[in-house]
């Protein structure tokens, strides 16, 4: 049985990593190679080498009750969508809570991790660290990489024609910080993700001219959707991805379509994507569809060739005077720590299963957190990824044949295909609740629904037309938390209390705008009644 876990990176990935690990009875020792815990959504002015950077306006995409950890809910006056700080706030309560910073070794960077002599038969590994340039080596009985992989940014310089020509300024977006310094000017942002979506709009407050130029497009939403509820509270319930699945996929993706467009019509703006159909994760954005109606930003298509001040566009547009480029193009992975042949990501596919463990390893001692991109909250998937992890770690749960590993990475990477398309962009892609109930049922924990449906069917309904929520991951099987089923029935509320923050007196007015509702309906049949009579 596993017994010593090396833990490496501390950011929300390696936290939870730590928090599963202390569950289990195993002893966590978390290498950190800053001086602080955060990773990602920890803002700092400047760019630092191998860590990943964000911008200081970074709001979450996804909301609070969708992205707190199953037994530790986010505090009641949180905002729904969080800025970085209040997310790191998070963070360090969770930390508090748990104990967790006493396992952390800060300012220790790993440099290797590599199979210990007789790892055929203990599944050891040898890790070696720096920290204060001294080198150490300790032997670990299963490891966790919590590294994440938004570090290594993608610039394809190779497809932009004349970049080298170019006389004004480009950088990746992870160079981007605020828009201090670039007042006034003429700015290309190449890419149509979350990142470019963000520093465009942000930019064009202050620019002279923002474009942004995509070669597939992409879907937009807001934060807010049905009844000023988030976006994801409607959209991951079990009902409606039921529904995704058995529908068949021409109904399906016209579904799609039509949601998408209820905010505004993407054609109209430019935005629709190439290929439509593919349930692409969509790029979350309250401003940006007001900010092309105003003319701020001017949407346009992939550009052909760079010019010393000039982009040239593949329709023959071309647009004068850039100054600035920004090209928020992705991140590739890197795991320089680890021998090339140990997580194999390749330009089709991730050969892990279920995205975390290599298959051809003779002790499955080694897994990935967070080296994913689900359609929902980050947080709840890599929690659940190290809840399993760690019950792997033990003993209590064994992982299938190296071939069936690989036919499930192969099958699983055909789904991905079809649902996402071939992007490199989409090569962590996969479905939300199909993919947290698989790791749920790898421990015992995916709640049972037609059997609550008689138990207690107040609960079955809300687990089953209401959001899916990490919380349901908590009713049953190891790690049961007693809060849970509270904090779903009562999820509602939370999601409510910090907007209620102006009170309002009961509305009496109800009735009478009933009444006049039906006054008018009525009023519509008889006007039809005398109008077909007329005739």
């Amino acid at each position: 049985m596993a017994k010593k876990v090396a833990v490496i990176g501390a950011g929300v990935s390696g936290l939870v990593s730590l928090k599963c690990c202390v569950d289990e009875g195993l002893e966590p020792t978390c290498f950190e190679r800053t001086e602080d815990i955060g990773g990602l959504w920890r803002f700092k002015e400047n760019v630092e080498d191998g860590r990943a950077s964000i911008y200081q306006s970074v709001i979450t995409n996804t909301s609070k009750e969708m992205s707190c950890f199953s037994d530790f809910p986010m505090p009641e006056d949180f905002p729904n969508f969080l800025h970085n700080s209040k997310l790191l706030e998070y963070f360090r309560i969770f930390a508090r809570k748990f104990d967790l910073l006493k396992y952390i070794q800060f300012q220790t960077t790993v440099l290797s991790v590599k199979k210990h002599t007789d790892f055929s038969s203990s599944g050891q590994w040898e890790v070696v660290t720096e920290s204060n340039s001294k080198k150490q080596s300790a032997v670990f009985d299963a490891v966790m990489v919590c590294s994440g992989h938004h570090i290594l940014p993608h610039i394809p310089l190779e497809s932009f024609p004349g970049i080298e020509r170019f006389k004004g300024q480009y950088f990746h977006s992870r160079q981007y910080k605020h828009p201090e310094g670039l007042e006034g000017k003429h700015i290309l942002v190449i890419g149509l993700g979350n990142s470019a979506s963000d520093i465009a709009t942000e930019l064009s407050k202050k620019a002279a001219q923002v474009f942004i130029s995509t070669r597939h497009g992409s879907w937009v939403m807001g934060r807010i959707s049905e009844d000023g509820y988030p976006w994801d509270i409607v959209f991951h319930t079990r009902f409606r991805s039921m529904l995704r699945n058995v529908l068949p996929q021409t109904i399906r993706k016209w579904m799609m379509e039509q949601q998408m467009n209820q905010w505004f019509n993407h054609e109209n703006y430019g935005l629709e994507p190439q290929n439509k159909y593919l349930m692409k994760e969509p790029v979350i954005n309250d401003d940006l569809p007001s900010h092309i109606l105003y003319g701020a930003i001017k949407v346009k298509p992939r550009v052909k060739e760079l010019t010393e001040t000039s982009a040239i566009f593949e329709d023959g547009t071309v647009e004068e005077n850039i100054d600035v480029i920004v090209f928020a193009t992705g991140y590739t992975f890197s795991f320089p720590f680890l021998e090339d042949s140990l997580v194999k990501v390749e330009v089709k596919m991730v050969s892990l299963y279920k995205y975390m463990f290599p298959p051809h390893l003779e002790k499955s001692t080694l897994a990935c957190i967070g080296l994913i991109q689900p359609l929902g909250s980050i947080f709840p998937t890599a929690e659940l990824q190290a809840r399993w992890a760690t019950r792997v770690f033990k003993g209590l749960c064994t992982l299938p044949s190296e071939r069936t590993m690989m036919a499930d990475i192969i099958k699983r990477n055909e789904k991905r295909i079809d649902l996402f398309g071939k992007n490199q962009s989409q090569i962590l892609q996969t479905n939300y609740i199909d993919y947290l109930d698989g790791l749920a049922l790898e421990i015992g924990a995916k709640p049972d629904v037609l059997s609550l449906l008689l138990k207690d069917p107040k609960l079955a309904v809300k687990l089953y037309f209401g959001p899916c929520n990490s919380y349901q991951y908590r009713l049953t099987g190891p790690g049961q938390w007693k809060g849970a089923k509270r904090a779903i029935l009562t999820q509602k509320q939370w999601i409510l209390k910090p907007l209620k923050t102006r009170a309002l007196k009961a509305s009496s007015d109800f009735p009478v705008s009933f009444l006049l509702k039906i006054v008018g309906l009525l009023a519509i049949v008889v006007a039809l009644f005398f109008q077909l009579q007329w005739f």
